[in-house]
């Protein structure tokens, strides 16, 4: 099959704008909760006629400061209530937001702002001040600069009240489908940013169609929520925002990570929303903690009959009599505890941005968690395909979402169109028209449809090797199965016209201390001496067997060598979903690189280090 295409499952509202979403929620269920704020050690319900006031009183005062409607106003701040309140307050005065990652540069927080040509610009913190001031000066379209935790926000509520009703229900209704909704800009992994202009169209009818497929999400009768902790910056978690608010959905906010268990616990929320790295630290912590109290064999046994029960389960038919057996003694001794430290409730998690891997689909599925692995672009407003709670295969991204259709081109490629599919990139024509093919928009990334429709990532069409001997490699079928293993922090692999495939690998600094202990090192190792530490360097040889034991020996890494560093975002490695840049490593590191193959032998039979 090259063609999987779901028929929209809402009809089209050419009039409709993204504002709408909450007008429509408030008019059906005023006094529907939407949003949990933190207060103490608990959470503060904000109902739907609730946050519609707070939205239209912001919205008074972006009036009242001189906002106009198409105006850009920027957005620095992490993932918290005041986000989303800011996001429709905008939408209500006519005007366009433009999000910046919080841990951005102050370099990336000038492109954004001049290339967007935003007036005014919302920070949360100092330091968020701090780093846009190194660049205001060239930045002087920039009139107005509120801080969140100076209690602007309050400033611009009062000094609006006089603005009449009439003005804002006017501005709420200037936008069409057609028009601008926001500029998102590309995370940078492959150049500089790019401004991806999404619609109302895009949010209005994606958030339509996406509320029926995901409707046991959505209307979980026990009371359905989430809690989000990535980047509300990101497109993933925005739309997943703004879908919440149209589904009625329950939302927390969490932007420190160090406190997320226990804010599961307090909210427990009956879905989440994450990038495969969380996964896996759930999954490594788990591991290593039951390492430490003794029961590492314990946890891996359980690991490997859930993952056997949940293949069965999948495949269909009676699961023998045995592994009924065993899955339910580790149902009670292992997964019950991981559930409620999730909160208790968790049934569905959508996974995005990467590749999850099916071990960990299978894992959290015998946990009585259904990961509906989904893919897109900022580009496809985030979901292009996900499994759907109904419809669903491990392993695969899962079929179009209704009104979106996916094409495999001849060489692989993945191809897009739909209500998702976004408008143009900002002010660049030509670029625009280099990402589309007879009205396809074409991904860059690689993958293939299977009869059913559900849909394979395989690989980055512009990250494909081809080494000296001519063979075509996809760096993440041997880099996610590597970044799997606890010790590791990230994988690039390497080898582009080379005499063989080989990779850097760096450590996970979290895990690590922990690691050693469990394996009566001493936990107070440094980083670079671990890197050359010959148990860790056994450890990984380990994890790249295990990724070698997936493909051919032409296709398999031969050598490896771990930097005695980390790949962040502060050192322009990861983009802000973390993801690799890999065009900055390798250029960073092509000393390393090249030492991999400086007297190596080219022909078969080379063993590694």
């Amino acid at each position: 099959m090259n063609q999987a295409e779901t028929p929209a499952a809402v009809p089209a509202d050419p009039h409709a704008n993204a504002a709408d979403l909450l007008v429509d929620r408030v008019a059906e269920t005023p006094d529907k909760v939407l949003f949990g704020k933190p207060a103490g050690d608990g959470w503060q319900d904000v109902t739907a006629a609730e946050f519609e006031a707070e939205v239209v009183a912001l919205a008074k005062g972006l009036v009242a400061a001189g906002v106009q409607p198409a105006d850009k106003i920027g957005i620095m701040c992490r993932t918290r209530y005041e986000w989303t309140l800011i996001d429709f307050a905008t939408w209500y005065a006519g005007a366009v937001l433009v999000p910046i990652y919080d841990t951005s540069s102050p370099a990336q927080v000038q492109w954004n702002l001049s290339d967007s040509g935003a007036s005014a610009l919302f920070l949360e913190t100092a330091d968020h001040f701090a780093r846009f001031d190194e660049v205001a000066a060239d930045l002087p379209q920039i009139r107005s600069v509120w801080q969140v935790e100076l209690g602007d926000l309050g400033k611009l509520v009062a000094a609006g009240k006089d603005v009449p009703d009439e003005e804002i229900a006017r501005r709420r209704r200037i936008a069409n489908e057609d028009d601008l909704a926001t500029i998102i800009y590309t995370s940078g992994s492959m150049g500089r940013p790019k401004g991806c202009v999404i619609t109302h169209s895009n949010f209005v009818e994606l958030s339509r169609n996406s509320a029926v497929a995901l409707a046991e999400l959505v209307d979980d009768p026990r009371g359905a929520s989430t809690l989000l902790f990535i980047p509300l910056a990101h497109v993933f978690a925005r739309f997943i925002s703004v879908l919440c608010v149209h589904g009625g959905v329950r939302v927390g906010h969490q932007p420190d990570t160090r406190s997320l268990l226990p804010s599961l616990g307090t909210f427990k929320p009956s879905f989440l929303l994450a990038v495969p790295r969380v996964f896996e630290k759930v999954y490594n912590s788990a591991e290593q903690n039951a390492e430490s109290g003794g029961k590492g064999g314990i946890f891996r046994k359980a690991a490997h009959v859930a993952v056997e029960y949940s293949k069965a389960q999948e495949a269909g038919g009676s699961i023998p009599l045995g592994l009924r057996l065993q899955y339910a003694l580790y149902n009670r001794l292992v997964f019950t505890r991981l559930r409620a430290a999730m909160g208790g409730n968790v049934r569905y998690a959508v996974s995005g941005s990467a590749p999850l891997g099916a071990r960990l689909g299978h894992f959290f599925h015998s946990m009585g968690i259904k990961v509906l692995e989904g893919y897109g672009l900022t580009e496809t407003t985030a979901p292009a395909t996900v499994n759907l709670p109904q419809r669903s295969k491990i392993g695969t991204v899962g079929v179009p979402l209704p009104g979106v259709a996916i094409r495999i081109a001849d060489d692989g490629e993945i191809l897009v169109k739909g209500v998702d599919v976004f408008k143009e990139y900002w002010k660049n024509p030509q670029q625009t028209a280099d990402a589309f093919e007879d009205g396809w928009f074409k991904t860059g990334d690689l993958g293939s449809l299977d009869d059913d429709g559900f849909l394979t990532i395989t690989g980055r069409k512009k990250e494909i090797i081809v080494t000296a001997g001519g063979k075509n490699v996809a760096p993440a079928v041997l880099e996610d199965p590597i970044r799997a293993n606890p010790l590791v922090g990230q994988v690039v692999v390497v080898g582009d016209q080379k005499p063989f495939i080989g990779c850097l690998i760096t450590l996970d600094t979290e895990m690590l201390p922990v690691w050693l202990h469990n394996n009566g090192e001493d936990t107070a190792m440094p980083l670079e001496v671990a890197a050359k530490h010959p148990a860790v360097l056994a450890e990984l040889q380990k994890a790249v067997d295990a990724a070698n034991a997936q493909v051919s020996r032409a296709e398999s890494i031969r050598k490896f060598v771990v930097l005695p560093t980390e790949f962040t975002e502060q050192s322009g490695h990861l983009t802000p979903k973390l993801s690799i840049k890999r065009n900055e490593i390798l250029k960073d590191f092509a000393g390393e690189i090249e030492s991999l193959y400086t007297n190596a032998p080219s022909t078969e039979g080379f063993s590694l280090r």
